[in-house]
């Protein structure tokens, strides 16, 4: 057993981005003393309360599962542990002043983003927005600032031309463990280094809601391609239609095409059994759709139903 698999680790995370990570920590070590993540959510019509898939998978390997609604109230506990150090991932919740001073070696934030460039919730939804060629996951040092510490280790890939953020998000999840054991070795071993962030470079990506997912057709056509792309699978993109004299919202989905189809900004218009809409530069070309209160479909298939 080397240095960094013999640290006492505490894992803070929620979002599925953490699993590959959880299960490199399980099999490979340093294995969690505890997961700290955020209470079970009520979900569906029925509001059934669905817990993390993380709290399931702690909880059948064993390790302790604590989900506070405030993490600054589980200070007393975690310190108890006395862990080496705490790494935190997609948790969504502020880490408090109390619970920064815990680790006796280091705090460490995995962020899905090439730091200090889209710091916030939304940060592979930015990348693809903003046309990035490259993004990847950064290890900082957590301080009070969001997103701010210095950043210990980053790795990186390539975005496709065609990838959405789902894709670019299990592409960052499978590379998030390689960046945490860099990390550790580091800080295990002494040697760690800290690159302090240029605030100038700073750009801030806070959390999605389901209606900015609402398409501006008045914004360049390549601008909408990435952003449809970039909004898949959340918070989705959609656009208002009138359905038998109603507004109407109509889901869709990547991808699309990018084409000049010489309609106004917001105008559709069916082609050879294609679905055009005009954009503020140039149109797009959408291929499947899913009007409000049906299921999703081809945009031929969609056109054939508004025909009938």
């Amino acid at each position: 057993m080397n240095a960094a698999t013999s640290m006492r680790l505490v894992f803070i995370a929620t979002g599925d981005i953490a699993l590959p990570t959880f299960r490199h920590l399980l099999e490979r070590g340093p294995r969690p003393l505890a997961l700290v993540t955020q209470p079970d959510k009520p979900v569906g019509r029925h509001q059934t309360l669905q817990p993390p898939t993380l709290k399931l998978e702690a909880l059948k390997a064993g390790v302790a599962v604590w989900q506070p609604a405030v993490i600054g109230d589980l200070a007393t506990e975690l310190a108890a542990l006395a862990p080496d150090v705490i790494v935190v991932m997609a948790y969504g919740q502020i880490i408090r002043a109390n619970i920064l001073s815990l680790a006796s070696c280091a705090i460490v934030n995995l962020h899905a983003s090439l730091l200090p460039r889209h710091r916030g919730a939304s940060c592979i939804q930015a990348a693809i927005d903003a046309g990035d060629a490259l993004t990847g996951v950064s290890a900082m040092h957590v301080i009070r600032q969001l997103d701010a510490g210095d950043v210990i280790c980053a790795k990186t890939i390539r975005i496709g031309a065609a990838e959405t953020a789902g894709s670019v998000h299990d592409r960052l999840a499978e590379l998030a463990p390689d960046v945490l054991a860099a990390s550790l070795r580091g800080l295990a071993a002494g040697t760690s280094t800290r690159t302090p962030q240029a605030p100038a470079l700073a750009t801030y990506a806070p959390k999605l809601e389901r209606e900015h997912g609402r398409i501006d057709w008045a914004l360049d056509a390549v601008a909408l391609e990435r952003r449809i792309r970039a909004y898949d699978p959340w918070p989705g993109t959609f656009a208002m239609v009138q359905e038998a004299g109603q507004p109407k919202r109509l889901k869709i989905f990547p991808p699309v095409e990018v084409c000049d189809c010489g309609l106004p900004p917001g105008e559709f218009a069916a082609a050879e059994g294609q679905l055009l809409v005009g954009c503020g530069n140039g149109g797009l070309r959408l291929l499947e759709v899913q009007p409000e209160g049906a299921r999703r479909m081809s945009a031929s298939e969609y056109l054939r139903g508004r025909q009938s």
